[in-house]
Formats: structure tokens, C-alpha cells, sequence
């Protein structure tokens, strides 16, 4: 009788990228640290990094081989990501972010295939999984079902789905972010205690 693994769910950083987001749509835009900061850091810098972030989160097994031009979609695919999930609750949705999604999304998408591990993988060319990738955008903000929020850390710019039963998760992840705030919160109560005795 065969037995049936469940695939171990991956560490949210790997490869020195995060991937708290739920999907890897979202996971993209954290390609970009410290978004909000003066001095944001380029992840995705060389070619060489859009293939390891493209391994790292899982989309294939081995290096797809990028080039200078897959870069320049990515960059700009992660941008618009990053603009439509701030405008999900607005009246309308930027154009530009929307035509880059469409015009990337038009590029046969990449294969899926299903390993015998039970893990789905995707084959195919870096313009084929760029491509998969905003045709889930599209899909992931088409859908009014999903929630989309932002972490509530002032540091941090990741976007995540949240599939909490009570829809009010604040933190991109409890052990990141959340644990932060909760160290940030039980100082500040502390010395508050301090000061008043």
C-alpha cells in the first residue's frame, strides 16, 4: 500500500527572498526591500537573480535561464502587482499597471506538470512563467472573494492573502513582522509601567 506524503511547507525565506504572501504573485513584489524606505533594495539586480527567485519560489526545479529582457518584464510585472493590490478596493484600477498585466499575460503560459512527489511544477521559457504569473494576477485580482491586505508593520511593504477564519490578519508573518510588534508593544507597556511607579 502506497503511502501518501504531504510536501512540507516551505520556509518563507529562501535564497534570500521572502515569500509571505500566499501566492507567488504577491511573493514578486517583495523582490523590491525595503520598498518604503529612502534607500529601497533591488533584488532581482542580474538575470542570474530572476532565475533563483523563479527557483526559489517553487515555479520550477532548475534554473530557466533569464535574459536582460525577461528581467525588465519582471521588474515591470512586479511593479504593476505591486500598484493593482494597493488600488483593490479603489473605484478603478491604474490603466498602465493593468496594460503591462495584459500585455504580459498574452505570452503563452508556461506548462503545468504534476510530479510524482504530488508537487505541481511549471515548464516552459522565463517569458512563459512571467506570462503564468499574470495570468494569476489577473485571475487573483479579478476575484472580489480573495483578501488581499497589506503587513501593518511600518517597515514593511508585503502584500499577502489572508485566509484567516476572521479576515483580520495584520501581519505579512506572526514569526516576521507580528513577533516584532508584539516585542515593540510589550516594551512600550513596560516602560509605561516603569514611568508611572
Amino acid at each position: 500500500m502506497a503511502t501518501h506524503r504531504i510536501p512540507a511547507t516551505p520556509p518563507e525565506d529562501r535564497d534570500g527572498f521572502r515569500y509571505r504572501g500566499g501566492t507567488a504573485v504577491l511573493d514578486l513584489t517583495a523582490t523590491l526591500r525595503a520598498r518604503l524606505s529612502s534607500a529601497p533594495q533591488e533584488l532581482l539586480a542580474t538575470p542570474r537573480d530572476l532565475d533563483r527567485w523563479i527557483v526559489a519560489a517553487g515555479l520550477v526545479a532548475s534554473s530557466p535561464g533569464a535574459d536582460d529582457a525577461d528581467l525588465r518584464t519582471a521588474r515591470a510585472l512586479r511593479e504593476a502587482i505591486y500598484v493593482l493590490a494597493g488600488e483593490r478596493d479603489a473605484a478603478a484600477l491604474s490603466v498602465s499597471a493593468c496594460k503591462v498585466l495584459n500585455r504580459t499575460a498574452k505570452t503563452p503560459a508556461a506548462a503545468p506538470a504534476l510530479r510524482a512527489d504530488g508537487t505541481a511544477q511549471l515548464k516552459g521559457s522565463v517569458a512563459q512563467l512571467l506570462s503564468t504569473l499574470a495570468r494569476d494576477a489577473i485571475h487573483l485580482f479579478g476575484s472580489r472573494a480573495i483578501a488581499i491586505r497589506q503587513c501593518q508593520s511600518p517597515t514593511c511593504a508585503i502584500y499577502f492573502i489572508d485566509t484567516s477564519r476572521s479576515g483580520d490578519r495584520r501581519w505579512c508573518s506572526m514569526s516576521a513582522c507580528g513577533n516584532k510588534a508584539k516585542v515593540a508593544e510589550f516594551r512600550r507597556r513596560r516602560r509605561a509601567e516603569e514611568g508611572g511607579s
